[in-house]
């Protein structure tokens, strides 16, 4: 018997018969692509249509081929096939159903394809039409709000997510694209909250679900009141905040240990011996790969969430019994390859093993160290255009998270302590931290080491300068909490005030080069406003005296660097020029460190001289500076701990709003290859295949 093949929608036998048989679906297809009703020659056409499996490839292809003109001549098909799809959706065959939503997803990816060219045509009239798209659109979502809340089939559900975020994404430009409307007006909010408050939905739809959020609360958000914003920023209910944090912790939670495993396999063998030779641009690779495919999308839900909803701050410290000590789940693999959009699909048992042990004794994890841990990885490389966006979104979210007081609180909280294994960048000049020896400390020490790490390891030639001035914001935020609680952390501040220096040190050895990008000054200023914040309150929060007079014994030390950016500044601000203003401030900024320094300089020194001693230890310098701390004049500077509040509207909305074109671009990128398969759904519906 002559074997049967299948391509592209046609049947051919491997006989001498050289004539292609078309599929009965195809050849109905072709039916809706002429001018004629074809229900006329076939009263049960619509019926039997959604009974037919789907040909997604051969219908795009069908929309794709015609021009606009063409399109607009089948139009009147094309609105009717449209309504019996919506139709369709409230059938009881599970078939039919499945049927609809495929071809829901093929229309209105095809009609997107054409709204591209130059026809001109209105996307919602070549669908719907404009006299019965309101009731169409409320019809559609109606249904698929249906779909979601039942107790009904997975793998339904899986499709109506993927049919929102098709329509969600059709322009680049969601704010564009007129059909969300529709999505507005019909909200599907309490759907997608009840998937993420269900354990079962959550670990099948979380991600889809959470990614479609952060798209919908971008709609049009600057310009109208978005449904969804209003919403989102009042949830209460600990149970959909609780797994909307553990969708987000497991997506980062995946992405750091398959970033982990990327970096054991390139320190073994006969790999890092190659890559030893030639460099790191095969590392570099790999981890671009990881990074564009899980960065952006749910590093927005997890801002939005932050930004929006002061309940969901909670949630960064709740320890995740779902990531924990819990043995793998039993529940069954989803039935249908939910491949999340945008970003690779978190493996199926992460949620059990992927986060938790971050050291050999095994610790309780959380959103925050998960967020914390990614953020270490992403923001080392900021050369790349995605890392450098996913950097900026994570300085972002600390930064909110430093202006919240009860986030404060628990990062400040002695019984809440953490050893946090962040990912270091590796440095001729360092050797690598062992992370068995890290200790246990309140969450903040470990926000503060991601901040010195920052600012060690990107003083470069293309130098990320709004990356340092939100660095230092979330260091200088986090002071000003300490001083109004009188929090006294210990930590090792002395790495931070070397940092700091350095810092000053290199923006002073690069000055030309700098200044033709950037205005240095703002950040120089904000740098010595760090030190004349631990000079004038620092007493308050630093954890001991000693602490104190480490400080005094630093700026003392590395006194060079202050007087060359105090002759930098002053030469600057002596001459006209447009850095003439934000030069001369850094001039008044460093008065109390260069009384410091002319105070202390001449004591040391003349100590040195009656002991007869050439070369002071820290010591006896520590102890010239207690004994004169009496004679010391300081100016009491106003303003030091405030700040002003981020703002996104004002200032960023320009940054989200090409953020979130990337991310709808490429969530319909990987929603247009992932085929929408019917093998696993029949199966799943048997008892009608």
């Amino acid at each position: 018997m002559a074997q049967t093949e299948k391509k592209g929608g046609l049947l051919r036998k491997s006989s001498a018969s050289k004539k292609p048989l078309k599929e009965k679906v195809v050849l109905m297809y072709d039916e809706i692509f002429t001018t004629e009703d074809p229900s006329k020659s076939n009263p049960r056409f619509w019926e039997e249509l959604f009974l037919m499996k789907v040909n997604l490839e051969y219908l795009e292809g069908k929309l794709e081929a015609l021009d606009g003109e063409e399109l607009m001549k089948i139009k009147d098909n094309i609105n009717c096939l449209f309504q019996h799809c919506i139709q369709a959706l409230g059938e009881e065959h599970p078939i039919r159903v499945v049927n609809a939503l495929q071809t829901l997803c093929a229309l209105i990816r095809g009609v997107h394809q054409k709204n591209k060219s130059t026809s001109g045509f209105d996307i919602i009239n070549m669908l719907v039409g404009f006299d019965k798209a309101e009731l169409c659109m409320k019809n559609l979502m109606e249904s698929l709000d249906s779909l979601l809340c039942a107790e009904g089939s997975e793998s339904l559900k899986s499709l109506c997510l993927k049919l929102l975020l098709c329509l969600v994404t059709v322009t680049d430009n969601i704010s564009q694209n007129t059909i969300l409307e529709y999505v507005m007006i019909n909200s599907i909010f309490e759907a997608i909250l009840q998937i993420l408050s269900s354990p079962l939905s959550r670990r099948e739809h979380g991600y889809d679900a959470v990614v479609l959020l952060a798209l919908l609360v971008n709609y049009r958000k600057y310009e109208s009141v978005n449904p969804y914003i209003v919403k989102l920023s009042i949830v209460d209910d600990e149970a959909t905040l609780n797994g909307m944090g553990l969708v987000i912790a497991q997506a980062l939670a995946e992405y750091n240990r398959q970033y982990k495993d990327k970096e054991e396999e390139h320190q073994s063998g006969f790999f890092s011996a190659l890559t030893n030779m030639v460099g790191s641009m095969f590392i570099a690779d790999a981890d671009e790969k990881i990074s564009v495919q899980t960065n952006e999308a749910i590093l927005l839900a997890l801002y939005e969430a932050v930004h929006l909803n002061r309940n969901f701050i909670t949630v960064l410290a709740q320890s995740h019994p779902e990531m924990g000590l819990m043995t793998t789940p039993t529940s069954p693999i989803p039935t249908t390859p939910v491949t999340p959009l945008g970003t690779t699909p978190p493996s199926s048992d992460v949620i059990s093993s992927a986060e938790l042990p971050l050291d050999a004794d095994v610790q309780t994890s959380n959103l925050l160290i998960t967020f914390l841990k990614y953020s270490s990885i992403v923001m080392q490389d900021t050369k790349d255009e995605h890392r450098l966006h996913s950097g900026k979104l994570c300085l972002i979210i600390l930064t909110c998270i430093a202006e919240d007081q009860y986030a404060n609180a628990f990062l400040h909280d002695d019984n809440m302590n953490f050893r946090v294994n962040l990912h270091r960048m590796p440095m001729r000049h360092r050797k690598k931290a062992a992370d068995k020896n890290l200790p246990c400390r309140p969450l903040v020490c470990a926000v503060l080491d991601l901040m010195v790490e920052f600012i060690v390891t990107h003083m470069m030639k293309e130098f990320p300068m709004d990356l340092y001035v939100r660095c230092i914001q979330i260091v200088h935020k986090l002071l000003c909490y300490q001083k109004k609680c009188r929090v006294r952390l210990h930590y090792t501040w002395r790495e931070l005030w070397s940092a700091l220096i350095n810092l000053l040190k290199f923006l002073m050895s690069n000055e030309t080069a700098l200044l033709a990008k950037h205005n240095i000054f703002t950040l120089a200023l904000m740098v010595v406003n760090l030190f004349n914040m631990f000079i004038t309150y620092g007493d308050t929060f630093l954890p001991t005296p000693s602490s104190y007079d480490e400080l005094y014994y630093e700026i003392i030390r590395m006194h060079q660097n202050f007087d060359n950016l105090y002759s930098m500044v002053l030469r600057i601000s002596t001459n006209a020029g447009q850095w003439k203003e934000p030069a001369s401030k850094v001039t008044h900024a460093l008065v109390n460190i260069r009384a410091i320094i002319n105070h202390f300089n001449p004591k040391i020194e003349s100590y040195a001289a009656v002991n007869h001693i050439s070369q002071l230890s820290e010591d006896q310098v520590l102890e010239v500076v207690r004994s004169n701390y009496d004679t010391l004049t300081l100016k009491l500077q106003d303003g030091l701990d405030q700040y002003e509040r981020y703002s996104e509207q004002h200032k960023e909305a320009a940054f989200f709003k090409e953020l979130v074109r990337s991310i709808s671009i490429n969530v319909r990128k990987n929603l247009a290859f992932n085929t929408l398969s019917q093998e696993l759904l029949l199966k799943e519906f048997s008892t009608i295949s």
